[in-house]
């Protein structure tokens, strides 16, 4: 394995690099202005697989800085964040306060808190991380803190690192706004409802490996990669949130809901028109593997997760200007060692599936995905995403009332039309009948009990509509919409006669969970990722 990945850093030189640092989707106000400029016909960008990087974002903006269709408030918003990635242009950040140190080769500043250096070989910066979130409702209040650094690494003309680390803890929970659709909540006062996004529960965010305790819970997210760089692609080995699949409100294809897992990261580009993008991840089962265990020095054995993988692409063609064609597939697969066959990039992996599993009564876990996006129309993007979990043509016989279990995504944002700063986005998801389940619990599309597609799971629905303005450079202010259901939570049995009655039930025969919400949120960036934030929700759950 680390000779494969060698093998491949060593093949690939060239003079011209764009060095790869991802940039968190958590810095939303980036990526909204990436995603308006792109809208706008400014820039394009691939916006099936994030996170993008710092250099390309860099690219971007700078590409769009002189056009003269820009608006005055995103002229501010452009010269405000390249001021931020002043490193990947060469250079440090013009506006720095309260600097303790400033000298050709180091910067050392306390607003915004960071150390920046750079020579002929090497550019870095490390800057502290901090916050808070403060809930609040008729039932009580809590609030859930973290703390950490971040670093960030150029090494030669070809090399990149960075490292970002979170200590998270949420002390007792006493809300009780949260909802578990197959467990009853209990009372918002008992040790055993203390969390804000435990496993299992339905909430379009971050999971987190908690450790519980009676007051509270808390968890750390390590994050970090080193990546290889040439002209047209790159290869690393990177633990971070990934997602597949154009979406403003969570991907149904990848999504970012579970922790964050390692994975081996390859792309390339060797053409205008095209684009390949392929991950091999180390997943989290959560099921226990009885053969194997550790004895400690009492005699008790401490056993270890089964072994669960997941290889997946997406190749993008890109046919004219603002069309982007996309399609990939996945597997998940639980063996005892990798698969070299599914380490290749660009294969079929169902049919690989097929070879090495022949006469078992059990096939690996296979996807299909689909993804269109475009933004022809000035101001407007459109997008729609298709995954597959399952699929047999004869079961669109119109006297079949089996269905495939797929899940659709559909939407589009407008923005700055009719109105300037002002943006609209509908979005429309349907999960059918045991999407992402699996009859073997290591083979399902979870880690770490998180869902890896949609985080509202099988059987349901939302529709998600957003309204959002922004007067300033770094003030954003919206009002969204959002309108979700699940119904019946049916059990994967694999048996012909049980899969095909389980298929044949009614969608969403009875809905046993529902949540309407109304959301204003305002939030201004002090300074560069350092943003205050208010939310107010009007739920009915």
């Amino acid at each position: 394995m680390k000779n494969i990945v060698v093998a491949l850093m060593l093949c690939f030189f060239s003079a011209a690099v764009a060095q790869y640092i991802p940039l968190h989707q958590d810095y939303s106000a980036i990526y909204d202005l990436v995603d308006e400029l792109a809208n706008d016909g400014i820039i394009e960008v691939n916006s099936v697989v994030k996170p993008y990087s710092r250099d390309i974002i860099t690219q971007s903006l700078l590409q769009a800085s002189n056009n003269e269709k820009l608006l005055y408030r995103q002229k501010k918003a452009i010269d405000f964040y390249l001021n931020e990635f002043a490193l990947e242009q060469g250079k440090f950040p013009e506006k720095r306060w309260v600097k303790f140190l400033d000298t050709d080769k180091a910067t050392l500043s306390l607003i915004e808190p960071a150390y920046r250096y750079k020579d002929e070989l090497f550019r870095a910066k490390i800057n502290p991380l901090a916050g808070v979130i403060v809930y609040s409702n008729q039932q009580g209040a809590m609030y859930k803190r973290w703390v950490g650094a971040e670093f960030n690494g150029y090494i030669g003309k070809n090399f990149s690192i960075y490292a970002s680390l979170r200590d998270m803890v949420q002390p007792k929970n006493l809300l009780h706004w949260r909802q578990n659709y197959n467990t009853a909540v209990t009372s918002p006062f008992t040790g055993n409802d203390t969390l804000v996004n435990k496993a299992g529960f339905i909430r379009n965010e971050y999971g987190g490996a908690y450790k519980r305790y009676a007051t509270g819970g808390d968890y750390s997210e390590m994050r970090g990669g080193i990546f290889y760089n040439w002209s047209w692609g790159r290869v690393g080995l990177v633990k971070d949130h990934i997602s597949f699949g154009d979406a403003y409100n969570g991907s149904n294809i990848i999504s970012t809901n579970t922790p964050s897992f390692p994975h081996i990261q390859f792309n390339i580009h060797p053409a205008p028109w095209i684009e390949l993008n392929f991950i091999h991840a180390w997943l989290v089962s959560m099921d226990i593997d009885s053969t194997q265990y550790y004895t400690d020095n009492l005699g008790d054995k401490r056993y270890w997760y089964k072994r669960k993988y997941l290889a997946a692409n997406m190749l993008t063609f890109k046919p004219i200007k603002g069309l982007h064609l996309s399609i990939g597939n996945s597997i998940i697969y639980a063996e005892n060692t990798v698969q070299p066959a599914y380490l290749i990039p660009l294969m079929f992996y169902k049919s690989i599936d097929h070879t090495l599993t022949r006469d078992q009564r059990e096939n690996q876990n296979s996807q299909l995905f689909i993804n269109i996006s475009s933004r022809n129309i000035n101001h407007l993007h459109v997008y729609g995403s298709l995954y597959v979990d399952e699929l047999s043509f004869y079961r669109y016989a119109a006297d079949n009332p089996e269905r495939n279990p797929i899940s659709y995504k559909a939407g589009g944002r407008l923005s700055n039309f009719p109105l300037k700063n002002l943006s609209v986005t509908a979005e429309y998801t349907l999960n059918d009948i045991i999407t992402y389940k699996h009859s073997i619990h290591s083979l399902d599309y979870t880690s770490n009990g998180y869902p890896l597609g949609s985080y509202l799971g099988d059987n349901s629905t939302e529709l998600f509509l957003a309204l959002s303005y922004k007067p300033l450079a770094r003030l954003n202010t919206s009002v969204s919409y959002t309108f979700a259901q699940k119904g019946n939570d049916y059990q994967y049995i694999r048996e012909d006669k049980a899969i095909k009655d389980i298929i044949s039930e009614p969608f969403m025969k009875d809905v046993v969970w529902s949540n309407k919400t109304l959301s204003f949120k305002m939030m201004y960036e002090v300074f560069t990722n350092a943003n205050i934030m208010l939310q107010v929700d009007w739920s009915d759950i």
